[in-house]
C-alpha cells in the first residue's frame, strides 16, 4: 500500500507539477477546436470609384465522419452540390478522422442548399473569397490571392499587409466524437478588415488596351504583347496589360507566363524607340539640333559588324537629325552616339535611371542589362544608339519617353492613388533629366515621325501626336539573334504639346516590323483621350 501510495503521489507530481503544461496542452488540443473567421480583404477600386476586386462571405464545406449516419446520403449531395469527384469524396466522408475539408469557399447559396438537408456530420467554417466584377480584366495588375486570403501576386502581394487585415478565431469544446458541447468553453476574437485601395487605373481604358494588345497580337502572329499607358505629368498608370491573359478564377487552366505584367517582369531590346532618349542625349548636351546634317553612308561599323538601314540603300545620304528619327535611320542613329560619346552615353544612362528600378509598386521589376561605362567595348555605344545592346523593361522605357513628354522630368510610374481615404504623394520621385528646350525639340521630331515617318499608323484625327516606332532583333542563346523574328513596338503621346497621354506597346516574336504595334496604340490613345475628354488640337 505504502509503495501504491508513493506511486501515486509521483504520477501526481508529475500531472500537476513536473509537465502539467504539457498535459494540459494535449488535453486541449483533445477537448479545444479552433477555427479562423477570416478578415474581409480590403476592396480594390479604379481612379472612378468602380470596383475591380473585393471580397465576399463564403463557406468552407468540411466533414465529421465520426458523426456521419448515412454516409451514401451524404456522399450524394456534396457530390450533385459541389461537384468533387465522388470516390474521394466517400474516401473522405468515410475516414478516420473528425475534420476533413471537402471543398473551401463554396458559395453561400451552395452552402445554404446543403445545410437545408440537415445532414449530422456535414459542417460549414466561414471564409472569404475575392470576387472581379470585370471578370478577368487588369488580372495581371491586380493579381490573385490563395484561400487564406494572403496576396500571391500583382497588387495583391505588393500591397499585401494593407489589403489583407487580421484574421478572427473562434475557439469551442468538442466531445470524443467531435461534436460541440453545450455550454462548453467558448471565446470570440472578432476579424479587423483590410484596407481599400483606389488605383489609377480606369477600367474604360484598360478595357481598350486589353482589346488593341490581344487584337495586335493576332494581326502580328506575335507570342506575347504588352501595352500601358500614363499620365506622363503624375506617372500614374491608366492601364497595363499582356496578352495573353487569364482568368482569376481559373487557375488551374493558367499557365505562370500569362500571369506576368510583362511590361514590369521582363526586359528586352527596346529598338529604335530608344533613339528619341539618344537623341535628346546630343541635344541637351549642346552637340547636335534637329537641324543638324551628318553624312549618312548606307553601312557602318558597330565594333566588328555591319550596321544598315531598313531600305538597303546603297550611296550615302545627307540627313538632318530630324530626317534620321523620321526615316527611323540605324547608320544615322550611330553618328549621332559617336557624337555623343561612350562618357557621355554612360553618364545620360545613368541619368535616366537604366538599369535600376524605376520605383513602380509592382512585384517583380526586371532591372534588364546595362553594361557600366567600365565594360563597354567597340560595338557598345554604335548599338546602343540604335535601341541594341541594351536590355530594358516597357515601363522604364516609358518612364524616360515621359520626361520627355514632360518637359524633361521623370515621374516613378505608379499604380496606387488612395488608401485609407487619402490621396498618396508621389512627388519625391519626381527627378529632372534634361532640360525643357531638349524635350521641346525631341518632341517636335517625334511629331514629325507621326506626321510624315515611319510612325504615321499612330496618327490619330483632331490630335498633334508624337510618336517612335521600334524594330529590335531578338537575342538567341549564342549571343547573337534570330533571322526574321523581331520585337515590334510604338511609343506615343498626346496631344504633343500638352501630354495627357503616353502609350507604348511591343509586340514579341513577330515577323513583322514596327508598323504592327502603331494601330493598338493609336486605338487606345483615341479611347483614352476621349474617356479623359481632352480637346483637340488640330
Amino acid at each position: 500500500m505504502a509503495g501504491a501510495l508513493g506511486l501515486s503521489a509521483l504520477k501526481l507530481f508529475d500531472y500537476q507539477i513536473a509537465n502539467a503544461d504539457t498535459y494540459r496542452q494535449r488535453a486541449d488540443e483533445r477537448r479545444l477546436s479552433s477555427q479562423t473567421l477570416f478578415a474581409k480583404r480590403g476592396t480594390i477600386y479604379d481612379r472612378n470609384g468602380n470596383v475591380l476586386t473585393s471580397s465576399v462571405e463564403c463557406q468552407n464545406v468540411y466533414v465529421n465522419p465520426q458523426l456521419i449516419e448515412d454516409a451514401d446520403e451524404a456522399v450524394d449531395v456534396l457530390v450533385e452540390v459541389l461537384g468533387v469527384d465522388e470516390a474521394w469524396c466517400r474516401e473522405q466522408v468515410t475516414s478516420d478522422t473528425t475534420f476533413v475539408y471537402i471543398k473551401r469557399q463554396v458559395d453561400q447559396e451552395d452552402a445554404d442548399r446543403i445545410a437545408e438537408r440537415e445532414l449530422a456530420g456535414i459542417e460549414f467554417e466561414q471564409a472569404m473569397k475575392r470576387v472581379y466584377p470585370y471578370g478577368s480584366l487588369a488580372s495581371q495588375v491586380l493579381g490573385v490571392v490563395n484561400v487564406d486570403n494572403v496576396g500571391l501576386s500583382g497588387l495583391e502581394v505588393y500591397y499585401d499587409e494593407d489589403l489583407m487585415g487580421t484574421n478572427g478565431s473562434i475557439v469551442r469544446e468538442r466531445g470524443l466524437d467531435g461534436s460541440y458541447i453545450a455550454g462548453g468553453a467558448y471565446e470570440k476574437v472578432s476579424a479587423q478588415d483590410g484596407t481599400d485601395l483606389v488605383l489609377t487605373l480606369d477600367v474604360n481604358i484598360q478595357a481598350a488596351a486589353e482589346q488593341a494588345i490581344a487584337d495586335a497580337v493576332e494581326r502580328a502572329g506575335a507570342e506575347a504583347g504588352s501595352m500601358i499607358a500614363l499620365d506622363p505629368r503624375t506617372g500614374e498608370i491608366l492601364a497595363a496589360c499582356s496578352s495573353p491573359t487569364y482568368d482569376p478564377l481559373d487557375l488551374a487552366n493558367t499557365s505562370s507566363a500569362d500571369m506576368n505584367l510583362r511590361i514590369v517582369t521582363d526586359a528586352y531590346e527596346p529598338g529604335s524607340v530608344f533613339k528619341t532618349v539618344v537623341s535628346s542625349m546630343g541635344i541637351d548636351l549642346g552637340l547636335v539640333t534637329p537641324d543638324t546634317t551628318f553624312s549618312v553612308p548606307p553601312k557602318v561599323l558597330a565594333g566588328d559588324d555591319w550596321v544598315s538601314d531598313v531600305d538597303n540603300r546603297d550611296y550615302e545620304m545627307t540627313m538632318t537629325l530630324r530626317e534620321i528619327l523620321r526615316r527611323s535611320s540605324n547608320t544615322g542613329m550611330v553618328l549621332v552616339g559617336n557624337e555623343i560619346g561612350a562618357d557621355n552615353f554612360a553618364d545620360y544612362l545613368d541619368r535616366y535611371g537604366f538599369g535600376t528600378s524605376t520605383g513602380v509598386d509592382f512585384p517583380g521589376e526586371a532591372l534588364g542589362i546595362v553594361r557600366q561605362r567600365d565594360e563597354y567595348d567597340g560595338s557598345s555605344v554604335p548599338s546602343m544608339s540604335f535601341g541594341q545592346g541594351i536590355s530594358l523593361s516597357p515601363v522604364s522605357v516609358a518612364r524616360a519617353v515621359g520626361a520627355i513628354a514632360n518637359g524633361g522630368v521623370a515621374c516613378t510610374p505608379h499604380f496606387l492613388k488612395a488608401r485609407h481615404g487619402e490621396e498618396v504623394d508621389w512627388s519625391d520621385g519626381e527627378t529632372r533629366i534634361i532640360e525643357e528646350e531638349t524635350t521641346e525639340a525631341v518632341t517636335s521630331m517625334m511629331v514629325t515621325v507621326v506626321d510624315e515617318g515611319t510612325g504615321s499608323g499612330g496618327a490619330i484625327d483632331g490630335y498633334d501626336v508624337a510618336g517612335k516606332t521600334g524594330t529590335a532583333e531578338r537575342a538567341d542563346a549564342s549571343g547573337g539573334y534570330q533571322a526574321g523574328k523581331y520585337m515590334a513596338s510604338f511609343m506615343a503621346f498626346a496631344p504633343a504639346q500638352d501630354p495627357k497621354v503616353l502609350v507604348y506597346a511591343t509586340l514579341d516574336d513577330t515577323p513583322y516590323l514596327s508598323y504592327m504595334a502603331s494601330p493598338a496604340v493609336k486605338e487606345t490613345m483615341e479611347q483614352a483621350l476621349k474617356i479623359l475628354g481632352v480637346p483637340r488640337t488640330r
